[in-house]
């Protein structure tokens, strides 16, 4: 039986879209589903700031009239102009185990794609590697944390048979705080004091009750740490204020640094409760009528945390202040009673930052895949 792509150019097919996420995984092994609030707003191309530099368009694939697979096609501006390419992108896929259907939503972003002119395209990126990233492609036995993608485990299969290549690998390491703890030695310790009394380096918490100066010294800093860093593309002031009021409502301002050289900012951290244990108990992924009240409820029960961010500026990296971040992250995770947490995702080749997580005695243990396909 044919496969029907069809665009999605009503509100109806949108919300089809969207829910179909819940319906192909709602038997996926430890699957976590989003809140259907955030896929929404993050769909919206008038009310999402990355939409200001970026084009989307979504399809749906039907086979025998049953809505059975999905896919965006995604246009970058800013990535493009920032690297000097010319690519273009795929994410937000979700198919039934079924190859056919999965090679015509290929083609439909392809094809759209290639209109646009571009040469190549990457994915899954939902919508950029400043959002979720990745098809996980070991690691199924655990449930995602947060902001973090699950997939079925069919799906490099489906993607790699239909000729799409590895681009880039991205790793999750995980550690109890208990464990890394222990792992931290003494001469560890000895040199984190040395190179702060020696440089004049200070951490302080983020202050949320400041938060517009914040931004500003976190947005300076992120978009010097990783402007050398493979699919960087800089947050424009929008994004970060977006990203910032999202994370806000959940943000644990204990596990929240910045560090000062003589004052001046110089690198920051981000750790943040890994809300997915509560989103894991309301599969609807509705807030409402009871969601909300298993958030609110559900905030101070966390018992993991996932260091979402850590950027340090390009002409300091070389002091190992990594390490520092997570060592403090570590001892107050602890004493804030959290059982343990996840640093991701790392860059496959980022050698010093994988060795410092592996340092503090953490497993890699995921790894997403970002994928790419010619379109000449």
């Amino acid at each position: 039986m044919a496969v029907r792509i069809v665009p999605v150019e009503t509100k109806r097919q949108k919300k089809q879209f969207i829910d179909l996420e819940w319906d192909l995984n709602k038997n996926t092994p430890n699957w976590v589903g989003p809140l259907r609030m955030e896929r929404k707003e993050i769909l919206d191309t008038q009310k999402n700031p990355f939409f200001q530099h970026a084009d989307i368009h979504l399809f749906l694939a039907y086979k025998e009239e049953n809505l059975c697979g999905r896919i965006a096609a995604i246009t970058n501006d800013n990535y493009n102009q920032f690297h000097g390419n010319n690519e273009g992108f795929w994410g937000f896929f979700e198919s039934i185990n079924d190859q056919d259907v999965a090679n015509a939503l290929f083609d439909a972003a392809a094809n759209w794609l290639k209109e646009k002119g571009k040469d190549r395209m990457l994915g899954p990126e939902n919508p950029s590697t400043n959002d979720e990233v990745g098809t996980l492609i070991d690691g199924f036995d655990t449930p995602p944390f947060i902001m973090m993608t699950h997939n079925p485990d069919y799906y490099p299969r489906l993607i790699e048979t239909y000729g799409h290549t590895k681009a880039k690998d991205l790793y999750a390491w995980f550690a109890t705080t208990e464990g890394a703890e222990k792992s931290i030695s003494e001469k560890m310790l000895r040199v984190s004091g040395k190179i702060l009394k020696k440089y004049d380096i200070k951490l302080r918490h983020i202050n949320l009750k400041n938060l517009k100066d914040e931004i500003a010294v976190m947005k300076d800093i992120y978009n010097n740490a990783w402007s050398k860093n493979w699919g960087f593309v800089p947050l424009t002031d929008p994004e970060f204020d977006k990203l910032a009021k999202d994370l806000k409502p959940v943000a644990d301002e204990n596990l929240l640094f910045v560090a000062e050289k003589s004052g001046q900012p110089i690198a920051f951290s981000l750790t943040i409760p890994n809300v997915n244990e509560i989103f894991q108990k309301n599969p609807s992924g509705r807030l409402f009528p009871l969601g909300i009240f298993k958030l609110l409820l559900g905030l101070k029960k966390i018992k993991t945390v996932r260091v979402l961010v850590l950027g340090v500026k390009r002409e300091y990296q070389f002091l190992g202040l990594g390490s520092i971040f997570y060592i403090e992250t570590i001892r107050t995770a602890k004493k804030r009673g959290y059982y343990g947490g996840e640093m991701s995702w790392i860059l496959e080749d980022n050698h010093p930052m994988n060795q410092a997580i592996e340092s503090i005695g953490s497993k890699c243990y995921k790894t997403y895949r970002i994928y790419q396909y010619p379109l000449t």
